[in-house]
């Protein structure tokens, strides 16, 4: 059993838990703000809310639903990235005692 191996898995784990909440976090701002935009009546901010709306029109906006559900999935990697990490670190110290 390689012990080093198991160790990095569990940080890659952590690693890739983290930019998948990061992403499904950007995904929920992105899902709340643009359909709670202040609508100003001033002639300038018309102008501008009408390129923004016509933007956000031809971009698709991430769904809510699938970026709280990919958050979870986050939240679920990480404690087993973190379980993983726990025993590598079990059997490390349960080694260095055996030989010792």
């Amino acid at each position: 059993m390689e012990i080093p191996s198991a160790i990095n898995s569990g940080l890659q784990g952590l690693q890739s838990a983290r930019a998948t909440a990061d992403q499904a976090a950007a995904d929920i701002v992105a899902s709340t703000t643009s359909s709670n935009e202040p609508q100003n009546n001033s002639a300038d901010n018309i102008e501008v809310n009408t390129e923004i709306n016509n933007a956000n029109s031809h971009a698709e906006l991430p769904d809510l639903n699938q970026a709280i559900v990919n958050l979870k999935v986050a939240e679920f990697q990480a404690k087993a990235s973190t379980e993983v990490i726990k025993s590598a670190d079990d059997s490390l110290g349960t080694l260095i005692d055996v030989t010792a």
